[in-house]
């Protein structure tokens, strides 16, 4: 049985099958409830759940195994992923929207999805904002979410938003040298209009936030509220100052960025 050396409880599941496919993937999952190894282990382990996870993460940081690694868990509501992927629950200790994870379990999981990645050759981990990225592995993605493929919440805000921060401090365990950051986000990169200093400096109510998180904000808040988020690029500006951007796009906010990292930067368009 292939196992992390990570683990220290193995409670094996009869939820699983022989891979066939190469591991080249990771899928992090919120258990929805702040369960011990041993109980989540419990759960797995009857055959009447028709469900698993290869690893499972309590918030006391204790790592427990339930499916061996050549194995494919039954996680992710899609077979085809599953296949790929090494799938790890990790506890709660706040619920729902954000399902809250403490501390001791994200530094757990970053350890665990750093010796995954040594011992099946994963060089780095790559995530996208885009859900078309992810499920098709594109641009080189190779972190996926169980929002993917089902109508579910899973692995709730607080562990989604921190998928960027994850791959950025597994990558560094890997001693992998950190390339100039690209904010992509339905593949488009929005780094021309997006500096997380920036950001984070203008706008006082985000400060509750981890500054890993802030270009999630900007993806899905702070567009399609005018946010200025560099020095270079202001959304109001950019509307006034062209009229024919005006005419086409309206109160439409996210066009106005779209449009300047798409065409309007290389038109040299006034935008401030």
């Amino acid at each position: 049985m292939i196992i992390s050396p990570l683990a220290t409880q193995t409670i094996i599941s009869p939820n699983k099958a022989l891979r066939t496919a190469k591991i080249d993937t990771v899928t992090v999952h919120c258990m929805a409830a702040n369960a011990t190894v041993r109980a989540c282990g419990n759960h797995f382990a009857k055959k009447s759940t028709n469900a698993s996870s290869n690893y499972g993460i309590a918030s006391s940081g204790e790592i427990g195994c339930y499916v061996p690694e050549e194995y494919r868990s039954y996680c992710t509501s899609n077979r085809a992923n599953d296949n790929r992927a090494i799938t790890v629950e990790v506890a709660n200790d706040g619920g729902a929207p954000q399902w809250h994870c403490s501390d001791n379990a994200l530094y757990a999981l970053i350890r665990l999805l750093t010796d995954i990645c040594r011992r099946n050759g994963i060089k780095r981990l790559v995530w996208s904002s885009s859900k078309a990225d992810r499920v098709n592995h594109r641009n080189g993605c190779n972190m996926t979410v169980h929002r993917d493929y089902a109508n579910k919440c899973c692995p709730g805000d607080y562990l989604y938003s921190l998928h960027p921060w994850i791959a950025d401090e597994v990558n560094k365990a890997l001693g992998v040298t950190k390339e100039k950051t690209s904010y992509m986000y339905n593949g488009i990169d929005f780094t021309p209009v997006f500096d997380m200093e920036y950001y984070w400096n203008c706008f006082p109510d985000l400060w509750v936030l981890r500054k890993e998180q802030l270009f999630e904000h900007f993806c899905f808040f702070g567009m399609n509220e005018a946010r200025q988020a560099c020095s270079k690029f202001d959304p109001v500006a950019y509307r006034m100052k062209n009229p024919d951007l005006n005419t086409a796009f309206g109160n439409n906010w996210y066009s106005y960025y779209w449009h300047y990292c798409m065409v309007g930067k290389t038109e040299n368009r006034v935008t401030i």
